[in-house]
């Protein structure tokens, strides 16, 4: 009972942290509502710290199948820290803030190619928007993809060669999958590869059609506010993220519906060699 309310905090703590960590970062002046921040992070904190202490789950996934949330986790947390110290340069410039301006300066250049994700958010900024303004954008985006991808890598790697989710025992689909509802739809393996496929899919295709749409609701919603630090934090880091997140899923649905075919193979074979005996 101690170690599940310990970690429930823990986790609870980190969260709160990840959620006010560029209010925390960036200068006074570079950001606004610092009350919503502490709200939506103690809430936050609240939400994860009960779903973690709870018996049942509710909506986390991948609840006892480590690394996985942690290794989403990680990547959001280095991408919000890394942009909100990106973003505090012009501001307060430290030898670090210098070091990840630098980074994302030269990753900006090598990925805004014709077509390339980093390129398509550049197009979204509107043509009064600051030169400045615009290689800050493709600086936090090129940070920003990059993160996402070697966490989509350190996962592939993961499951290939760290065997995962079985190195670390027993896979429980309730448990890890509380959405997920085996007794109706068809065949559990079947669905969980299609959702696994439509995850990947649409982790491939969003860093390029969220810009797409935000160029087409650009008369409801300016994107020259990615001029403010905060706001540039967070939707360029919710850009990256997302697709990785869905990319991670995908993998892990996938590799789920295979060991589930893997168990029901071999419970084939055992039975034809009982009754071939």
């Amino acid at each position: 009972m101690l170690a599940r309310i310990t970690g429930a905090a823990m986790r609870g703590i980190l969260v709160a942290f990840l959620i006010a960590m560029p209010s925390l970062l960036l200068p006074n002046f570079a950001t606004d509502s610092a009350e919503i921040v502490a709200l939506v992070a103690l809430l936050g904190g609240i939400l994860t710290f009960a779903e973690y202490y709870s018996n049942f789950p509710s909506f986390i996934e991948f609840r006892e199948a480590p690394p996985l949330n942690r290794m989403r986790f990680i990547s959001l947390l280095v991408t919000i820290g890394v942009l909100s110290l990106m973003a505090r340069h012009p501001f307060e410039p430290t030898g670090l803030t210098t070091l990840i301006h630098g980074m994302g300066s030269k990753l900006g250049n090598a990925l805004d190619f014709s077509y390339s994700p980093v390129h398509l958010v550049t197009l979204v900024m509107p043509p009064h928007a600051s030169a400045e303004t615009v290689s800050m954008v493709r600086a936090a985006a090129s940070l920003a993809y990059v993160i996402g991808l070697i966490s989509v890598a350190v996962f592939f790697f993961t499951i290939h060669i760290r065997n995962w989710p079985v190195a670390n025992g027993a896979f429980n689909v309730w448990v890890n999958l509380p959405l997920f509802d085996p007794t109706t739809g068809g065949d559990v393996v079947h669905r969980l590869q299609r959702d696994g496929r439509i995850n990947l899919i649409f982790g491939v295709l969003l860093p390029f059609a969220i810009p797409a749409a935000v160029s087409a609701l650009s008369a409801v919603f300016d994107p020259a506010v990615l001029s403010h630090p905060q706001t540039l934090v967070w939707m360029i880091g919710a850009w990256g993220f997302l697709p990785t997140s869905l990319l991670m899923r995908g993998m892990a649905m996938l590799r789920v519906a295979e060991l589930i075919e893997q168990k029901r193979r071999r419970a084939y074979a055992n039975a034809e060699a009982i009754q071939t005996a």
